[in-house]
């Protein structure tokens, strides 16, 4: 995905089994995350950080919605030990992490293998990609989505 790029109209089913549409957002920005896996530090802190900025993230007119390859059993306790208040999709067939480009080799130690990079995307009202943050800030970032417009 790049920016001006349509996102899908089905993007998934969280842990609950709803699935999620972008029609579901339609005329509101929505971020959605990708990260690699529930709880591990960094998505930890990033969907901390997330949770504890929502509600200034729904007054600038963002919805949230977080991506990875875990199941909705893996989402849904994730959820609940952090009090996530938006939905995770579980991407077990990788069809939206490679839609969106972050599925990518990865390397660690040494070491390299395929894996979910890090990444959020902005969609605007139109549910089109506005921007795409790579570099994200996993402790803080619910700021740094609300400060890139300033």
């Amino acid at each position: 995905m790049e920016i001006g790029d349509k996102i899908p109209d089905v993007l998934g089913f969280d842990a609950e089994g709803n699935e999620i549409k972008a029609a579901d957002f339609a005329g509101k920005k929505l971020v959605i995350y990708f990260y690699p896996k529930d709880n591990t530090p960094g998505c930890t802190a990033e969907a901390c950080s997330l949770a504890a900025g929502y509600g200034e993230l729904l007054a600038a007119g963002y919805a949230i919605v977080g991506v990875s390859k875990d199941s909705a059993a893996s989402h849904k306790k994730f959820a609940e030990k952090h009090s996530l208040p938006f939905p995770l999709i579980a991407d077990t067939d990788l069809e939206l992490n490679k839609a969106f480009g972050v599925w990518q080799l990865k390397k660690m130690c040494g070491r390299e293998s395929m894996g979910t990079v890090r990444t959020t995307f902005l969609i605007d009202e139109e549910g089109r990609v506005a921007d795409i943050i790579t570099k994200v800030n996993t402790k803080d970032a619910a700021n740094q989505i609300l400060n890139l417009k300033k």
